[in-house]
């Protein structure tokens, strides 16, 4: 409403419309028209410009929301891949294997199939004869002077590794070292110029839900690239040292020892292994942290070896009763079950301490100090906080080497002395493989393992495809040849708070990984 003064003759104009129903108003003493404007109006237009405002609002929010999604999921991965490509490389390895001994037929001197058999065992002698077996993975280049990352299973026990590069160049490649505990190896080529290479990124910083990139040779198809995202982060199959990305970006065999990128082109994993059923990708896979690779792959480059920390304790996580009984604030740390004789006992630990901090970081878990110790210089003396009687006591302990002190390590006797010659484990009845049982499955005489002998069918391990005739080979990524080391491999990744075992199955000389829950042995 506004106030507004007026002649006599508009006051009588306005006298008329307001007769006709065009306002409303009134006369003031001194003569003044009080006119009250029509508030319909006046509210409609606000109305459209409200409306207006908001349409325009809406429209370029929309257009904001429809920039950030084209910003988070690129259009193409073209781009990276013909950039990082060239790093990337197919391996392949010849190995020596001896040939099967087969017993001949004894034949009467003059039998009517005397000259039979003598023409089928000459077109059979090859098979006795060394033959050389090949398999395939992958890796890429990390330095202009040739080195090469890839997985220690790919080349395993290899006589020979060829390394193919994108362009189609053929070198060959020696050695430098290997990591059984985190299935690392480093490869290094001689070439007449430098090599295109790629660069590790910080896995820390990968977050789920990030984009990633696989690169590498699957299934001995040649050069390929598939993307998915981080599904998960630190995933622990069973190993000491796990510190897996999981992604479901296809990730099949010969993927082994490829790169996994993320979308600044940097290496934040080592592909690794698939979780499947049936040996193919179901969307799981798992590529070793780059922060994990990175310091293996310094030690093998400087030492040609591993050198890690080592306490010298045995270790288990402390749940909420154990917390309460100790009067700790929290389940947290890791609770000292036994010091055998090493830098643990030298410097005074004893068992029921709760080991709270290591070398001024705190100790969530059993899983975490490992890792951490393991990461440690050897020889460093660090503070160790424990909680013990109720308080806390600061030790200073001096790091031995863990590779010295398994090398140094007594197995403990077995009962009786032999080893068992079959065994329920896990749903399977196992048995160590003999030369009767090679010949039977159609093994190489050299081969080494567990024989699947029979699989309960309402266990997991049935569930994941596992089946007679199959042969485990390694169990928490370390080699198996007996049951007793199959139980010392279940044993520690128990102590290690470990649910499962990740065991290497092969199956008509093709590999595969299977997880079994260990919590029942």
């Amino acid at each position: 409403m506004s106030i507004e003064m007026t002649s006599p003759q508009q006051a009588h104009r306005q006298d008329r419309g307001q007769e006709q129903g065009q306002g409303l108003g009134g006369r003031t003493r001194s003569g003044a028209r009080v006119i009250a404007r029509p508030m319909k109006a006046a509210t409609g237009a606000q109305l459209m410009r409200s409306r207006g405002f908001v349409t325009l609002l809406l429209a370029t929010l929309l257009v904001l929301a429809q920039a950030i999604q084209a910003m988070a999921r690129p259009e193409s991965f073209a781009d990276l891949a013909d950039r990082f490509s060239p790093a990337v490389v197919n391996i392949t390895t010849s190995t020596m294997v001896a040939g099967r001994e087969q017993g001949s037929p004894i034949v009467p001197e003059g039998s009517p199939f005397e000259d039979f058999f003598r023409e089928f065992q000459d077109r059979n002698r090859g098979d006795r004869a060394p033959r050389r077996s090949s398999a395939l993975g992958s890796g890429f280049v990390i330095s202009e002077d040739g080195y090469i990352v890839t997985n220690n299973h790919v080349i395993a026990g290899a006589d020979e590794i060829t390394i193919e590069f994108f362009n189609g160049t053929e070198l060959d490649a020696e050695l430098v070292g290997t990591d059984e505990k985190t299935d690392i190896a480093l490869l290094k080529v001689t070439a007449d110029n430098a090599l295109p290479f790629v660069n590790f990124g910080d896995s820390d910083l990968a977050r789920v839900g990030d984009w990633v990139v696989a690169m590498g040779n699957p299934l001995g198809q040649g050069f390929s690239v598939s993307a998915g995202i981080v599904s998960a982060r630190n995933r622990a199959l069973s190993g000491t040292y796990d510190d897996y990305i999981q992604t479901d970006a296809a990730i099949n065999r010969g993927n082994s020892g490829g790169p996994l990128f993320n979308l600044d082109g940097e290496v934040i994993g080592v592909n690794t292994a698939i979780l499947s059923p049936n040996g193919g990708s179901i969307g799981i896979g798992f590529s070793m942290a780059s922060n994990v690779v990175k310091g293996v792959v310094d030690q093998l480059k400087e030492f040609g070896e591993t050198r890690r920390g080592w306490l010298g304790v045995r270790i288990q996580d402390v749940t909420e009763d154990m917390a309460d009984a100790m009067g700790l604030e929290t389940a947290s740390g890791a609770l000292v079950s036994d010091v055998p004789e090493g830098p643990a006992m030298e410097a005074g630990m004893q068992a029921g301490d709760v080991i709270t901090s290591f070398d001024g970081v705190e100790v969530a878990d059993t899983r975490g100090l490992v890792r951490q110790v393991g990461a440690t210089q050897v020889g460093k003396t660090v503070r160790v906080t424990v909680w013990r009687d109720g308080k806390t006591e600061t030790l200073k302990v001096t790091l031995g080497r863990r590779e010295e002190a398994e090398a140094q390590a007594v197995p403990a006797a077995q009962p009786g002395g032999e080893e068992p010659v079959e065994k329920d484990l896990m749903g399977m009845s196992l048995s160590s493989i003999t030369a009767d049982l090679a010949e039977q499955l159609g093994l190489d005489a050299d081969a080494k393992g567990l024989v699947v002998r029979d699989v309960d069918e309402a266990s997991e391990a049935y569930e994941k495809g596992l089946r007679a005739g199959d042969l485990i080979t390694e169990a928490g990524q370390q080699q198996v040849s007996t049951i007793s080391e199959l139980e010392e491999r279940v044993a520690e990744a128990a102590d290690a708070g470990r649910k499962s075992i990740l065991l290497l199955i092969r199956r008509e000389g093709e590999p595969r990984f299977v997880a079994l829950p260990i919590s029942d042995q």
